[in-house]
């Protein structure tokens, strides 16, 4: 019987370990930081749970996985027409993040595979209404045009698309061809009107400089016409100046000689004057004032014979 029992204890051990092994070790989760895992018990919706040690009940509690980190998925080159009818193949990355764990896996059963499906027809719709050129210029813009819409979409999924990037634009070979021709001509045409430019400004900077000269040189020659001006002025004042000056010092000086010192210096010269043996006629007096003396004798000559036939008539009467 012991043999017996003992057997019995250590089948019974057996069966509890195998149970435990298979159904209670598999409902015990470990979650990371970034990952939660949505419960159902019964098909029903409990929640999202984590991070951490979580428990499920074996058989009734199920437990959907879901990761919140940002992950990102790749549409791989895709045929586009743009809006002037030029195909070009293009490759785009997006970023995205789960914001709600219960919304992701409860309204959408595989969000990848919808997210590629919507990221692909919104790339074509995009695409199509963008002219080849803006295409190539315009990444940006198609970039931010391509988030916005299909975080539009999958908002409702509880998904946030982070970022849009598109990786390569690829027009077909004949067009790079014509790219790369136009490129060219165009480069032809910056380097021609970057040298006309340059011979332009030259030509005008010399033509600004000579004409600076010649004004300057005409400024200079004003000046100095004038400065020589100026100092001839000066120097015909300073002439008259003086003349005044001495004019007045001889004025002064001979106002205050006497007038019997101008008759001795006068008569000393009809001296010098008589020794000399030639016939002269002299005036011993001024001329100016022998016109005046001959004046006041013709005066009183007139006025004689006036008044002689008065005294004549006076003595008759008498």
């Amino acid at each position: 019987m012991d043999g017996m029992d003992t057997g019995t204890l250590m089948i019974l051990i057996v069966i509890v370990t195998f149970i435990f092994l298979a159904l209670i070790l598999p409902n015990i989760k470990i979650l990371k930081e970034y990952e939660r895992a949505v419960i159902f018990r019964l098909g029903r919706l409990l929640g999202a749970k984590g991070p951490g040690i979580i428990l499920l009940i074996p058989i009734i509690d199920r437990a959907v996985k879901v990761d919140l980190r940002e992950n990102y998925f790749e549409i791989r080159r895709q045929m586009c027409i743009t809006g002037d009818n030029a195909p070009v193949d293009v490759d785009v990355l997006f970023y995205y993040r789960v914001i709600n764990p219960e919304d992701s896996v409860v309204k959408i059963k595989d969000f990848r595979g919808a997210a590629i499906g919507i990221a692909q027809t919104t790339l074509r719709s995009v695409i199509g209404d963008i002219m080849l050129d803006d295409v190539l210029a315009k990444r940006e813009y198609i970039n931010t045009v391509l988030r916005d819409k299909l975080d539009e979409m999958t908002e409702r999924w509880g998904v946030k698309v982070t970022s849009v990037e598109i990786r390569e634009i690829l027009p077909p070979s004949r067009v790079q061809n014509a790219m790369v021709r136009q490129m060219e001509a165009e480069r032809v045409r910056r380097a021609m009107v970057i040298e006309a430019d340059g011979n332009k400004e030259a030509a005008i900077k010399v033509a600004e400089g000579d004409a600076r000269s010649e004004i300057l040189k005409a400024e200079g020659d004003r000046e100095a016409t004038i400065l020589e001006a100026e100092g001839i002025r000066q120097g015909s004042i300073l002439e008259a100046e003086g003349d005044a000056l001495a004019l007045e010092k001889i004025f002064q000086t001979v106002r205050n000689i006497e007038s019997k010192t101008l008759t001795l210096q006068y008569l000393k010269t009809l001296s010098a004057l008589g020794d000399n043996d030639q016939t002269r006629l002299i005036f011993p007096v001024d001329f100016s004032n022998l016109t005046e003396i001959l004046s006041e004798h013709i005066q009183k000559a007139s006025v004689e014979e006036e008044t002689r036939p008065q005294k004549k008539a006076k003595g008759k009467g008498v």
